[in-house]
Order: structure tokens, then C-alpha cells, then sequence
């Protein structure tokens, strides 16, 4: 018994979970796909695990396959009070095997003037891989 113990304990499988994994993230776009008089002038970022990323840019991390990837993208409208909308979400490095994509959808809501209330969306389209 104390027998399968150790070997329960000590087995390959056991050492996988503690493999490191090489990551890369890349920000593939970052598009206005809806905008309802919330503005013209915008800015826009994206990070993951808080490294700044930029349209077209990749990040490579080296992570443990128990480790979580923290995407955020955040959106801004430019004027004198300016609007923001920011997104973030996590994904496990264990949850894909060679590479996923993830989209965050950020909804900007105009908050003063006679469109209060109006929104804009923008989509971050996000590449994971695995090397």
C-alpha cells in the first residue's frame, strides 16, 4: 500500500503538471465594430499578465502549464471627460494544447451631452500559443 503511494505521488503525470511552457500572446486586432455618437477620437490598449501589448505585437511568457493568463484590453474615447471601457478575463494554460484565440468585447458608454447613455463596442482578438 505505502508502495503505490510513492508511486502515485512520484509518477510522470505528477511532473507534467510542473512543466514550464513557453506562451506567446499576440494582439491581433483591435477594431471599432459599433459606435452610436459615443466619439471619433479613440485610444486603445491591451496587456496580458500586466505586459502592455499593441496592435499587431506578441508577448512570450514562460509559464508553468498551472499557470492563468490575465488578458485585459481597454478602450477610451478623447474628449474633455473622457469615456472608458475595459475588459479582462483569465485562461488557464492547461485549458489548450497548441493555441486558442480569445475575443473581449469592450462597451464604452458616452457619459455626459445629448447622447448619455449611447455606447461603442470594440473587439481585442487575442492569439495564445504554445511553443
Amino acid at each position: 500500500m505505502i508502495l503505490s503511494l510513492v508511486f502515485a505521488v512520484c509518477s510522470p503525470t505528477s511532473y507534467a503538471a510542473a512543466k514550464t511552457v513557453n506562451v506567446t500572446v499576440t494582439l491581433v486586432s483591435a477594431e471599432l465594430v459599433e459606435n452610436n455618437s459615443v466619439g471619433n477620437d479613440w485610444a486603445v490598449g491591451a496587456s496580458v499578465n500586466g505586459k502592455n501589448l499593441n496592435e499587431g505585437s506578441s508577448v512570450t511568457l514562460k509559464l508553468k502549464s498551472t499557470d492563468t493568463l490575465k488578458l485585459k484590453a481597454i478602450a477610451e474615447e478623447q474628449d474633455k471627460i473622457p469615456d472608458i471601457g475595459s475588459k479582462s478575463t483569465n485562461v488557464k494554460v492547461s485549458s489548450f494544447s497548441k493555441s486558442t484565440n480569445k475575443t473581449l468585447s469592450v462597451i464604452v458608454k458616452e457619459n455626459r451631452g445629448r447622447y448619455s447613455g449611447n455606447t461603442a463596442m470594440w473587439e481585442f482578438k487575442f492569439k495564445i500559443s504554445k511553443k
